[in-house]
């Protein structure tokens, strides 16, 4: 009640607000009156107030809030559904197909996602699909049907339907009301803002993934980080420019049936369902990380688009600098990487599969015999299905699994749990730039003494690390000018 009263933003995509008088649900921060409080109803998800008879408020758009943090937090059952459906995997294969990922029955999944969010996947994934249809309506210039089967839905009629029954307006009504002030653009080209939680400082963010870019696959070119996706239905090409209270972002794909996709998947790159208050809450109650939090409060932990091939990259990372992992990861990519065609004309691959990098002859990679043996035995498990990193993941599980193959040790194992399966809490303890970070300030310098120092920062263990990082000066810690 608080937050709607006081417009708080840092609630936004935490729950909304149904107002029964008007038939609208809002964000918590809706700039309109707060209405009274036996007006209001609060519901867990979009899904479950348009289950409830409310359609989206006009002026907040509450489809566009950033989402919810508890699911890059969580790691059971109901947070690996809510990513995986954030991914596109009911729209693909079904509630039956998102239930087998999972490893539950779909009565299971239903009854879970039922309890807690108020509605079930596939409510869920209509929600998604109606905020995937008003992206397109109003930044492309597609015919109507197009977009319908492009955002997921199997007809015309569902479409038009979910549309007006969402956002009280028909697509048609909604491209108009959008071309007042924003012009779409040609198809297959898209230009999004990507919506943030503030504080939210992009400096280390982008430069870790400015620093560590793989040539052809990813770059930095006028202010903005440019990479290659590898999605369910074809290819894409993101631009990613940090700007002052959100990331704008521009999409060029191959299949738009890939667009809530890839920007789920840029999302999570940048880290841009966190919250931010709540982990500088945690941190500041060091005194020795407290001035580091306060002087840039809402840091944000880089992470990657695609979980395997950030493991693969690690394993090239072990014990070598950032420029060589870049050179090993680059051969790779122009070698045995698919082709893409981009249109601004900078990059030109995707970074190989795991399938295709089990299959190579170890002698070809220029790195010592027992990283090859690591290396090609990650690729090996990736691509049979034996070590899952995908979206869904268990956590706990892929870190049991990655430990068991040799080679991969407790630095790799937390680098992929931070950066690749997105935990919060991931803590890599023996990263030589964290024990002198930790050094520096007056922190144990021993693996052991900071793993249970930092047991007070606890769920926040990821964020702390950036904040170790980022006391140096290595080029990872600031854009280019």
């Amino acid at each position: 009640m608080r937050a709607v009263q006081s417009r708080d933003a840092r609630f936004d995509g935490w729950f909304f607000v149904g107002v029964t008088t008007t038939g609208i649900y809002c964000r918590p921060s809706c700039p309109a009156v707060p209405p009274k409080a036996r007006n209001m109803g609060f519901y867990p998800s979009a899904a479950a107030a348009q289950q409830a008879g409310f359609r989206a408020c006009k002026r907040c758009r509450p489809d566009a809030s950033p989402g919810s943090p508890e699911w890059n937090v969580r790691a059971d059952v109901v947070a690996r559904a809510m990513r995986l459906i954030a991914d596109g995997v009911v729209d693909r294969e079904g509630v039956p197909g998102l239930a087998s990922r999972l490893g539950y029955s779909t009565r299971q999944i239903q009854r879970q996602l039922l309890a807690e969010l108020g509605a079930g996947p596939l409510a869920l994934a209509r929600a998604q699909r109606a905020q995937t249809a008003r992206l397109l309506i109003e930044t492309a210039t597609l015919p109507m049907g197009d977009i319908a089967f492009a955002a997921g839905f199997a007809s015309i009629r569902a479409f038009n339907g979910t549309v007006r029954e969402v956002f009280a307006l028909s697509p048609t009504e909604l491209r108009q009301r959008a071309a007042r002030g924003h012009p779409a653009t040609h198809r297959g080209e898209l230009s999004l803002r990507l919506p943030l939680r503030e504080p939210f400082v992009p400096d280390n963010l982008f430069g870790h993934l400015i620093a560590t870019a793989v040539p052809g696959v990813e770059e930095w070119r006028d202010g903005a980080f440019r990479r290659t996706l590898r999605l369910p239905h074809g290819q894409g090409v993101v631009t990613l420019r940090p700007l002052p209270d959100h990331v704008g972002c521009q999409l060029a794909l191959t299949d738009l049936r890939d667009l809530a996709t890839a920007v789920s998947r840029c999302r999570r790159l940048l880290d841009l369902d966190a919250d931010p208050v709540a982990a500088c809450d945690v941190l500041q109650g060091d005194r020795l990380l407290a001035p580091l939090v306060a002087k840039a409060p809402g840091r944000r932990v880089p992470r990657t688009v695609d979980a395997p091939e950030f493991a693969l990259r690690a394993v090239l990372g072990q014990q070598v600098s950032t420029a060589a992992a870049r050179t090993h990861a680059a051969r790779l990519a122009t070698a045995y990487g698919e082709p893409v065609t981009d249109p601004a004309g900078g990059l030109t691959r995707l970074f190989p599969e795991p399938a295709t990098l089990a299959e190579l002859d170890p002698a070809l990679l220029a790195m010592p015999q027992s990283r090859r043996d690591t290396f090609t035995g990650l690729a090996a498990a990736l691509a049979s299905g034996e070590i899952d990193l995908g979206a869904g993941s268990d956590w706990q599980q892929a870190r049991e699994q990655l430990a068991a193959l040799p080679g991969v040790g407790p630095w790799t194992v937390e680098m992929i749990a931070m950066r690749g399966l997105g935990d919060p809490d991931a803590f890599a303890a023996t990263d030589l730039g964290v024990r002198l970070a930790a050094r520096e300030l007056g922190l144990p310098g021993t693996p052991a003494a900071l793993t249970s120092r930092a047991a007070a920062w606890r769920p926040w263990r990821a964020y702390a690390v950036q904040y170790l990082w980022a006391s140096g000066k290595h080029a990872i810690n600031k854009l280019p000018a």
